[in-house]
C-alpha cells in the first residue's frame, strides 16, 4: 500500500530531507566548536601549523559574525526538513501520518542531527572546529549569507543597546578568567604545579605596590658617612649585603650608596682607612606606593639593583632590591649568605597556626588558607598592631569575623609571631 502510494515527487522530497539534515548536522557541529573555541585556543592552533587553524583563528576574532548565520541555517534546514517530513508522512500514512512524522523528527532531526554533533563538538572541540571553520569561512564570503549576516548582526546589536544602553558588546580575558584557565589547566594535569603558582604570581605581579615587598626601616643595614671603607666592608661581608645605604645625619638622610665589590677592591688598594662618603656612589629613589611591575623595568633601564624607598612625607620607609623584586615572580630565593630572620612562619600543632608577623597577608592567605582581612596594613603584625591600637603584650588575643588571633612573640614594638585560629562557627 505504502509502495503503490511512492510517487517521483516522493523521492524528491525525501532526498530533500536527507540533504537539509546532513547540513542541519555539520552546521550544529560548527555552532557548538566554534563559538566553545577561544581566540588563545585558536592562535595555539594556527602556531602548531595545523591545518585550517588560520581560518580558525580568523573566525575566533569575531565570533558575532558567524553566529547569527550559523543559527539561521540550521533553524532553516531543520523547519524545512521538519515540514517536508510531515509532508510525507501524511501523504504515506494519512491521519496517522502526524504521529510519524513527530516521532521521526525527534528521535531522527534531535537526536542524530543536533545532540551527536553538539556532543560530538564538545568532546572533540579542536578537530571539529578545524574541519568546519574552513567551509564556514567560505560561506560567510558568500554574498547572501554575507548580506544577511550583516543585516542579523545590526538588528541583535541594536536589541542590545536598547536593551543594555553603554554597555561594551565585545568580550576580553579578564585577571580572573586567565587564573581560573590556569587552574582549570593544573587540573586537568596540562601543567604542572610550579607553573601554574607561577601564572598566579605573574598576574598578582601588576597589582603589588614597593611598600608590599620592601626590607622595612627597622631592617634596613646602613653604614655613616663618617665609616671608613674597612669598616664598610667588614659589616657588608658580615651581613651578606652587596650594597649598603650610606645615611647622613639619620635613617631619612641617606645620601648615598657603597657597593661590596668596589669597597674590596679600595680595601685591596689600601684605601680602607678613607671615609665611605669619599667613595660612595648615588642613592635612587622610589615611592612606596610604585607598582612593582614598573620598578622592574626601571631597575633594567638605569641598571641599578637597590633603591630606598620613601614614604609619602619624605621620610625613609625602606629598601627595594631586584632579589625582591624577582621573589614577587618566583617565590623566596636563599643562598648561603642570608640571614634567616626570627622565627619563620610554620603550621602550628593545635586549631591554628603559627604565622611570622613579617609574613605578608596575602602570603599568609594563600599559604595557609585563610582569609584575613586587609585593609590600610600589609603584614599579619600590622592587622595585629591595628587591632591592638597599640603595641600588644606577649599573650594578648585579638578577634577577627572569623578568626582569634594570639601574639606569641614581641621583640621592642615589632610582632614577631601570632598564632592563627579559626574561630567556631
Amino acid at each position: 500500500m505504502i509502495a503503490a502510494a511512492w510517487g517521483a515527487g516522493d523521492t524528491g522530497m525525501l532526498v530533500a530531507v536527507v540533504v537539509l539534515l546532513a547540513l542541519s548536522g555539520f552546521f550544529a557541529l560548527a555552532e557548538t566548536s566554534l563559538t566553545r573555541m577561544n581566540r588563545s585556543r585558536a592562535r595555539a592552533l594556527a602556531d602548531e601549523g595545523r591545518r585550517g587553524a588560520r581560518a580558525l583563528a580568523g573566525l575566533t576574532e569575531a565570533p558575532e559574525q558567524f553566529l547569527n548565520p550559523l543559527l539561521l541555517l540550521v533553524l532553516i534546514c531543520q523547519l524545512v526538513s521538519a515540514t517536508l517530513v510531515g509532508v510525507l508522512a501524511g501523504h504515506l500514512f494519512g491521519a496517522a501520518g502526524v504521529l510519524v512524522a513527530t516521532v521521526v523528527e525527534v528521535v531522527v532531526i534531535f537526536v542524530v542531527f543536533e545532540a551527536i554533533p553538539k556532543n560530538f563538538a564538545l568532546a572533540h572541540l579542536d578537530e571539529a572546529a578545524l574541519v568546519t571553520a574552513p567551509i564556514v569561512g567560505r560561506l560567510l564570503r558568500w554574498w547572501p549569507v554575507r548580506f544577511v549576516s550583516a543585516a542579523l548582526n545590526a538588528v541583535a546589536l541594536a536589541v542590545i543597546r536598547l536593551i543594555a544602553p553603554g554597555r561594551a558588546t565585545g568580550t576580553r580575558v579578564t585577571e580572573s578568567e586567565v587564573l581560573a584557565m590556569a587552574d582549570v589547566a593544573h587540573e586537568d594535569r596540562a601543567i604542572e604545579s610550579t607553573e601554574r603558582e607561577f601564572i598566579h604570581s605573574v598576574i598578582e605581579f601588576g597589582d603589588t605596590v614597593v611598600r608590599e615587598i620592601m626590607v622595612p626601616r627597622p631592617d634596613i643595614i646602613h653604614v655613616d658617612d663618617v665609616t671608613v671603607v674597612r669598616e664598610a666592608l667588614d659589616l657588608a661581608v658580615a651581613s651578606g649585603r652587596s650594597r649598603l645605604p650610606v645615611i647622613g645625619e639619620g635613617v631619612d638622610d641617606v645620601v648615598g650608596m657603597v657597593n661590596l665589590r668596589h669597597l674590596a677592591s679600595l680595601v685591596a688598594e689600601g684605601r680602607g682607612d678613607e671615609p665611605v662618603a669619599a667613595r660612595m656612589g648615588e642613592a635612587r629613589f622610589v615611592p612606596e606606593t610604585k607598582r612593582v611591575a614598573t620598578l622592574l623595568t626601571q631597575m633594567r633601564r638605569e641598571k641599578t639593583h637597590l633603591y630606598v624607598v620613601v614614604d609619602e612625607y619624605g621620610g625613609t620607609a625602606g629598601l627595594v632590591t631586584l632579589e625582591d623584586v624577582l621573589e614577587e615572580l618566583v617565590g623566596e630565593i636563599a643562598d648561603e649568605s642570608d640571614v634567616e630572620g626570627p622565627a619563620p612562619a610554620s603550621p602550628g600543632t593545635g586549631a591554628g597556626v603559627e604565622v611570622s608577623g613579617r609574613l605578608n597577608i596575602d602570603d599568609a592567605n594563600e599559604e595557609y588558607a585563610l582569609d584575613l582581612p586587609k585593609d590600610g596594613w600589609d603584614t599579619v603584625g600590622g592587622l595585629v598592631l591595628d587591632l591592638a591600637g597599640g603595641v600588644p603584650a606577649e599573650g594578648d588575643v585579638f578577634s577577627t569575623e572569623h578568626y582569634r588571633l594570639t601574639v606569641t612573640r614581641v621583640e621592642g614594638r615589632r610582632v614577631e609571631l601570632v598564632r592563627v585560629e579559626v574561630v567556631p562557627g
